[in-house]
């Protein structure tokens, strides 16, 4: 257990859509808002993790024009996320909007994660725990997930919180915006190559 609970720790450390979205909530709208979006996000990750535990994920896997469209629909709104991040110009911004994006957000954000399949197929197909108790070993795998998915996940909140309240310079806030959207991109990248 041990070893699966480091694995989660390591595959959640490299940014992906979910933790940068948090991050820009709230940076954008704050600690209240944010909470919101990682309440949506943690119910539509629960969503993909049954999905996945059931079997969906070999099936979208083996449908070349499911697969297609899923990594379509999330790459588009990630290069449209990146984009607004990486062009805000010198404002730690990494969403705008008025209105901030609530729980039916994060919860429309995951499944259309790449990501988040991912992450979720490697860890529930990896580290066996229990020989013949698939759906045993489901649940508690589960619930080690989330006593570290919803604080990393809190943290990102408070990071993009803590970001809008520091003063730096115009050079600062163009780097962090760009390095953001870069690292999305990045992060897109690598789970369409796994994917694929």
């Amino acid at each position: 257990m041990i070893t699966f609970a480091l694995a989660i720790v390591l595959m959640l450390a490299t940014p992906g859509p979910g933790v940068l979205s948090a991050a820009g909530v709230g940076a954008g709208f704050g600690a209240a808002a944010g909470l919101r979006y990682v309440a949506g996000l943690c119910i539509g990750q629960a969503l993909v993790y049954a999905a996945v535990a059931a079997g969906l994920s070999a099936f979208v896997l083996d449908t070349p024009w499911l697969r297609l469209t899923l990594m379509a629909l999330s790459f588009l709104y990630l290069l449209y996320l990146a984009s607004r991040i990486a062009f805000a110009g010198a404002q730690v911004a990494f969403i705008r909007s008025e209105t901030p994006p609530g729980l039916m957000a994060g919860l429309l954000l995951q499944p259309i994660n790449p990501k988040a399949y991912a992450v979720l197929t490697a860890l529930i197909t990896g580290f066996p725990l229990y020989e013949n108790a698939y759906w045993s070993e489901v649940a508690i795998k589960f619930v080690i997930l989330n006593l570290i998915w919803v604080p990393i996940h809190v943290v990102w909140v408070l990071f993009g919180v803590s970001l809008k309240r520091l003063n730096l310079s115009s050079t600062a806030q163009r780097a962090i915006n760009i390095s953001m959207a870069l690292s999305m991109l990045l992060v897109v990248g690598l789970a369409a190559w796994t994917l694929v």
